[in-house]
Formats: structure tokens, sequence, C-alpha cells
């Protein structure tokens, strides 16, 4: 286990932003950060991070949470895992007690199907750098690729000796299981035989975004033409190949940074474009592009630059992809290489300098690329012509933003010498036959029936003021300011009762407690009675919450029922209301009245169910108590006229 030193100063030392920044592209948004959220399929910014307070909130799917929490949504590490991660990247000496043969045990089927691929990683790095074959073999190959030894680590390439179960023999005699071996595919099994997939392959590690080793790929080196060139680990619990783009886990932050992505096709072409400065490059790996790989770019850019080679067939399929990366609402170039050339020959042929200018000055918006392919086809055919502008045309239908679809209409119509009103009107048949499916489904749907699971569900009262009892501890508790309480006072020349304001100064923490203390109220919601004394002693302890070490100590579910309250309001900044002259009130302007309005409408709250309580009691009791419980119902409701009078509310 690790100890709970180790994990304070993790949370120290992490910068939230900074380690969400890996997989999301984050812009400036007053004091907090904005992105597209990372667990849904989105176009407008909903996932807010907070620097200041050490939270995030995604608004889409409704989680949040510190650091580790983050980690545990988006990779689906443990809290352990989670901590060693953050430790790794900020260089964190870890230290640990032993585990025992339970906790051992303990570990999941996901977890121990990472740990058999982290150590076939560093097997077959071990087999390539310290065997005589390894080196004569498979580091040799890739030195005349052309790749440094430096490139060699970084990407953490290896060698699977040719041998039937070397790699199944080492793990087997670790303690690894051969059920792991077999679900990551590093094993295959048949009766009483295992032996490795891999054997006599030079490897390429699949990582996932934050750098755990997913699968493998193994290029044979004979000229064995009953085996395939290039193999791939299966599918399994860990390793989804259209959910996964090699070298994301090197390129991300320069994607980020440069706010594009070059997408090729190759392991070779990734590392040789890498090793020439080119770092933000990621390949589908050999595979059709998915949207889950688009997504996966999304995150970080939203502009793609696709590398094809000079082969027109190849070219041709490749549009697909295209319209794929278009229908994401995301701008595409397009940039070939000369004939009988690739990424990966290119960059070795070139220098760094030459690879960048031709990227730079060969790379053509998408549109541009499709017409001069379409065209070349279809010669002086008109009948291929009104084929290849139809093709562009339901091209342009898969972008989303209308605007982009009327420019790249008025560029089509140029490069194709035809009308732009020909070209709208095509694009409205296009449109209408894509949308007419879904509008004959719910044209065809009984509208007075409403499916029960589509049902918003019933928001409770109770629990509505209690989370803002709680909102207002977290961000305000601290504060100090003055309340206005009614109090009952004899008028000293005729002797009455009347009601007058007093003014007392306190902070926020004090007077919700006080007043929650002299009702004997408690919270009924499982999340808020946790919270509510820890925030309690954090402010008398320390006097205000220091965020950070507040969020650390919480378990992951507290911190994430926390985040959704510190950053409801944020909300807005999201959709930047007061740009469309919508403006939200700032709850902090009326401090005073706002913790006094809650506490009253709490009070108020509890009333009624009391009322209700002794309702039912007079149903079910004798005659003989029913004048005691009508007199106690009647004065709760003397009661609530008062309170409801102090919120100038008639009832």
């Amino acid at each position: 286990m690790i100890q709970k030193s180790t994990i304070d100063v993790v949370f120290e030392t992490a910068r939230l932003e900074e380690v969400i920044g890996d997989f999301v592209q984050l812009k400036k948004s007053g004091s907090n950060f904005k992105g597209l959220s990372p667990f849904t399929d989105e176009r407008t910014p909903s996932f807010m991070v907070s620097p200041v307070k050490q939270i995030w909130k995604d608004f889409s799917s409704g989680k949040g949470g510190n650091v580790v929490a983050f980690l545990m949504e988006h990779e689906h590490f443990s809290y352990p895992e989670a901590i060693r991660y953050l430790a790794k990247k900020y260089n964190i000496e870890i230290e640990e007690t032993e585990q025992n043969d339970a906790q051992k045990a303990a570990a999941s089927a996901r977890e121990s199907m990472y740990l058999v691929s982290s150590f076939a990683l560093g097997f077959f790095q071990d087999s390539m750098w310290e065997t005589t074959q390894g080196k004569a073999i498979g580091l040799s190959y890739f030195r005349e690729r052309g790749f440094t030894d430096e490139t060699i680590k970084q990407f953490q390439l290896g060698y699977s000796p040719d041998e039937w179960s070397a790699l199944t023999d080492a793990a087997l005699k670790s303690g690894y299981k051969i059920d792991f071996l077999e679900k990551t595919g590093l094993t295959i099994v048949k009766e009483e035989r295992q032996f490795d997939r891999f054997k006599g392959r030079v490897m390429f590690p699949i990582h996932s975004m934050s750098g755990r080793v997913l699968g493998f790929g193994g290029r044979i080196l004979t000229q064995d033409k009953k085996a395939a060139k290039y193999m791939n680990s299966p599918e399994s619990d860990i390793y989804n190949k259209s959910k996964v783009l090699y070298g994301l886990y090197q390129a991300k932050k320069t994607i980020a940074k440069e706010d594009n992505c070059f997408l090729v096709e190759g392991y070779t072409d990734v590392i040789q474009l890498h090793q020439r400065g080119i770092t933000n490059v990621v390949s589908s790996s050999g595979t059709a592009l998915t949207p889950e790989q688009v997504r996966l770019i999304r995150r970080l850019t939203t502009n793609i630059t696709v590398l094809f080679d000079g082969d027109a067939a190849g070219l041709r399929a490749s549009l697909r992809g295209v319209d794929l990366i278009l229908e994401a609402g995301m701008n595409v170039r397009v940039c070939t290489f000369p004939a009988g050339e690739d990424p990966d020959s290119f960059a070795r042929g070139h220098s760094m300098e030459e690879v960048a200018n031709f990227l730079s000055d060969q790379s053509k918006d998408f549109i541009q690329f499709k017409a001069a392919l379409l065209v070349d086809e279809a010669e002086k055919d008109p009948i291929k012509k009104a084929e290849t502008i139809r093709e562009m045309v339901q091209s342009i239908a898969k972008i989303p933003d209308q605007i982009k679809q009327e420019v790249y209409v008025r560029s089509c119509a140029a490069l194709m010498d035809i009308s732009e009103e020909v070209l709208f009107a095509t694009l409205a048949q296009v449109t209408q036959k894509k949308d007419s499916r879904p509008n004959q489904m719910v044209a065809d749907r009984p509208m007075s029936v409403v499916p029960e699971e589509k049902q918003l569900p019933r928001v409770s009262s109770r629990f509505e003021l209690e989370k803002n009892i709680i909102k207002i501890l977290l961000i305000h508790g601290h504060e100090e300011v003055v309340f206005e309480e009614p109090i009952l006072k004899t008028d000293d020349k005729t002797g009455d009762l009347k009601m007058v304001t007093s003014k007392m100064k306190a902070r926020v923490f004090e007077k919700i407690y006080l007043d929650l203390q002299q009702d004997e109220i408690d919270f009924s919601t499982t999340a808020f009675k946790a919270l509510y004394p820890k925030i309690l002693l954090a402010l008398n302890e320390q006097g205000v919450i220091k965020m950070d070490t507040f969020m650390a100590s919480l378990p992951p579910e507290l911190a994430a029922q926390a985040s959704d309250l510190l950053l409801q309001d944020e909300q807005y900044a999201l959709h930047d209301w007061e740009r469309k002259n919508i403006y939200v009130r700032n709850k902090s302007t009326a401090l005073p009245n706002w913790v006094r309005e809650v506490i009253l409408r709490f009070r108020c709250q509890l009333i009624d169910e009391k009322v209700s309580e002794l309702q039912t009691k007079t149903e079910e009791d004798h005659e003989a108590h029913h004048a005691g419980l009508l007199e106690e119902i009647v004065d709760y409701h003397k009661l609530k006229i008062m309170l409801s009078n102090r919120l100038n509310r008639v009832i």
C-alpha cells in the first residue's frame, strides 16, 4: 500500500489543469479553463476546470471531482494507480508498505491484464537491447530504418525472440497467470500447447493516452508468405483498436500546443516524422478511421491534416475518412506525397526544415483536394463530372456548421465552374434525404405518449435546500458579513411587543451552524450529511477552506459532489450568456439575504414535513388524541405564516 505521506505529497504537487491538459484541450475562461467533454460526444464546451479550487466538472455527463477522480473516470485507474501515475508524472518517489497475498489477489482482472502487458513491454525491450539475437535482428532493423537509439527508446520499441514460448515461459516464471497472457493475446493457447503470438517480430507497443500499454503491433522480418507482415494484439478488455491512436501518448501535448494533428497510416510513419521534429502526428494503425478515434483527436484540437502517399486507389478510399472528420465538425486539410513516397520514406530522405515546409506548402483544404482528385478522374466526361460534383456536395452536407457549408459551396462552385444556386439546391436535397428518416420516425410517433425513461426525475425541494446550504458553506463559509435579524422587543412607551431589526456581524458558517442547531436540523441526503461536519471542521480549524487539500481529503464520491456544487455557477460562463444579454445574479453580492432565505425556506420545508406527519397521525390515532394533534398543526401553521412573512410570501 502507498503510504499516506506520499499521497499527501502527490496532492500538494499535482496541478489539475496540467494533468487534464494532457487529455483535453483547455482554453482560459476567466479564472478557470474550459474544454470539450472527454466523456461525451459534443461540439460545445461543457467541461470546466478550476485551478484555484483544483476541481473539475463535466456538465454534460454530471461527473466531477479532483485530479485523482479525473484519472479514475477517464483512464479507469484504481485509486492507487492514479496516485502512481501522478507520482511518475511529477517525479515523486513512492513509499509503500509490502502487499500481502490477499491484497495481491484482490487486484482486478483488468489490472492484471495491464500488469502482464507492462511485463511484456519490458521483456521485449530487454530482448532487443540485452541479447545477441535481439541486437543482431531487432535493433539492427530499427537502425536500418533510420531510427536513432533515442527514438527507439522513446517509443519503447522491442523484439520478440524467434522462439515458440520465450515470453510465455518468462511471464509464468515471474508469477503471471496464463489466463491473462491469453486474454491480452500475448500467448495463444491450443489444447495442451501454449506459444507466443509475436514470435520473431519487432515490436511496437500501443499506449493509452496516459501511457499505459494496451497492446502491441508486431512486424515479421522473414520472407514468410503465409505469415502476415504486421500483426496486432486481438481485442480485449483493455485494447479496442477502434478507440486507440498509435503515437497519441507521445503527441498529445504538441497537438494541443500546435492546434493541429497530422494523421498517417503506419507505425513507422509516426516514428519517422516524430524524429524529424513533426511531433504532433498519430496513426490509425492501418485500420479505417473510426468516429471514436476522431473524438480522441477532437479533445485536443479541431484541426486535422491527413497525410497520404501517392497511391490513387488508396486516396480514393481515404475520402471516407475525411467525410467522417467533417461530420465531427472538424477542419480538414490533406497533403499527398510524391509518387512512390510515403511519410516514412519522405521524412527519411529530407531534413526537418524540408519536411516542415513541404507539409505547410502542400497541405490543401479538403474541398480543393477532393476537387483535384475527382476532376482528374472525370476528365472531359460530363456524366462523371456531375457525379464528382454530387460527391463533393455530399461531403459538404456532413459539415454541421451552416456558415462553413456556405463557404464551401461557394468555393466548390468556383472550382467546378457551376452556379452556386444549383449547388445550394443539391445541398438542400442531400440534407433533406439525410434527415427524412428521423423526421418520419418523429411524425409516426404518438405525440401524447412519453416513454417512461424520457421523463425528468422529480427533484426533492429538501434536497435542493440542503444542496444550497452546503454550497454556501463551501464557497462563502469563511466570509464575515452583517446579518439583519428580526427580534421581538417591548416598546418603552406602550409596553407592547413589536418586531425590530437587529444587526449582527458573524461568519457565514457560524450563522448557519447556530440556526440549524437551534432547530435541531439534520441533513437527509447521505452525501451532505457526510460533507457538513467536514466543512465545519475545516472552517473551525483553519478559518478558511484550503480547497486543494480539502478536496484531496475527501473520498471520490464526496469529492465529485463537492466539485458539482463549487462549479455549478460556472456553467453560465460556458454558455457565455452575458453576450446574449442574459445576466445571472451574482449571489455573493447579496450573501446575507441568500443565507437568510435558504435557512427560512429550509425551516418552512421541515414544518411542511412535520404537518404532513401529524395529519397522517390524525387519521390513524383514536378520537381522544385528535384535539391535541390539531392544535399542534395549527401552531405549526402559525409559525409557517410568520416565516413566510419574513420571506415576503403569502400562503
